[in-house]
Order: structure tokens, then sequence, then C-alpha cells
């Protein structure tokens, strides 16, 4: 077993990378993941948002690797819950793989809260705890892994940077297209006068 964290601070505030977080696939920096299904989505009685999404990922594992697994499968299913708390404005975010679990199983779990000093910005806290069964290299596989979390972790960071960016270019050409309409209007109006 092989356990890896990691912490990341966002320069923005909490509601907007949750915005994001919800918004993150597809992206081009991740384009392992394929596809996205919602499952389920729901409202608990205190106000939290449950949901349950199926992501579609193309693993694209070394040649070594698929030799020491015993497989040629690329394409694996990984279960999502997540829960958005906007009282206590917190969302937790738990994956496990279902694919390939009698060979290896992925538990990663992500934090996001609002930075304690300042609330423009938000903390990320990451975990993933990595097991490789019935293998022999189970070590080593374990560690190749924790790498590959790593980079897809800064990936996901940079995924969520660029939705974000995204979001900002949409509300400012709503904005702008509003304006534009409020001052059409206006200037048909005072040519009614």
């Amino acid at each position: 077993m092989k356990i890896w964290s990691s912490e990341h601070i966002f320069g923005h505030p909490w509601d907007t990378v949750i915005k994001a977080a919800m918004r993150k696939y597809p992206n081009p920096m991740n384009p392992s993941v394929v596809g996205v299904d919602v499952l389920d989505r729901s409202l608990d009685n205190q106000g939290r948002l449950h949901s349950h999404r199926l992501l579609s990922t193309e693993w694209g594992l070394p040649s070594i690797v698929k030799a020491i697994l015993g497989t040629s499968r690329t394409v694996t299913y990984i279960k999502e819950h997540s829960v958005v708390d906007p009282m206590e404005k917190k969302m937790v975010l738990c994956s496990t793989n279902i694919t390939l679990t009698n060979l290896v199983s992925v538990d990663e779990r992500l934090v996001y809260t609002p930075h304690p000093e300042n609330p423009e910005k938000t903390v990320l806290t990451q975990e993933a705890i990595i097991t490789v069964k019935g293998v022999s290299l189970s070590s080593y596989l374990e560690a190749l892994m924790a790498s590959s979390i790593s980079s897809n972790a800064r990936k996901g960071r940079e995924a969520l940077e660029w939705v974000i960016g995204k979001l900002n270019t949409e509300f400012e050409e709503l904005t702008s297209s509003t304006r534009g309409n409020v001052k059409a209007a206006m200037a048909a109006a005072s040519m009614e006068n």
C-alpha cells in the first residue's frame, strides 16, 4: 500500500472553485477522462448536494505495466461521490476504481475548504491510497502509480484554473451582451419619445 497526499491553495473564492470542480470534465489537461455520467444528484434535508458520477478513463498504461498486471485493458471506470455543503463551505469528493479491482485499488479523497486566513482563496487537500494486489513488484507499481497520480493531480489543478477562466469569460460575455441589449433598448425607447 502506498499513500500519496498533497495540498494546494487556489487564488479564488471557495464558491468559484466548487463551480469549476463540478464542471471540470471534459478539459484539455485531462484527456484521459473520456466520459462522465451523472448517476444520481440530490439535496439532503440539510441542503447538501450529493452527486454520484461514473467516470470513464483511458489509462494509457506503459506496456511493461500492462505485462506485469497481465492485462491489455486500458479503459477503466471510476465511481465518484461528492458532497457539497454550502453552509459549512466544504466539498468532499471520494473516488475509487471499479475496474481491475482484483489487481489494483485507488481510493482518492479531495476536500475543498475556504482558506482559514483569506476567504478569497481555497484550500484543496488531496489523498490517495494505492494498493496493488497479487502481482510481483507491487511496491514498484504502487510507487509508479503514486507518481502518475501526482502528475494527474497537477493537471487537475490546471484544469480547474482553465474552467474558472472559461466561467469568467462566459460571465463577461453575458454581462457585455446584457449591457448591449439594455443600451439598445434605451436607445430605441428614447427614439420613440
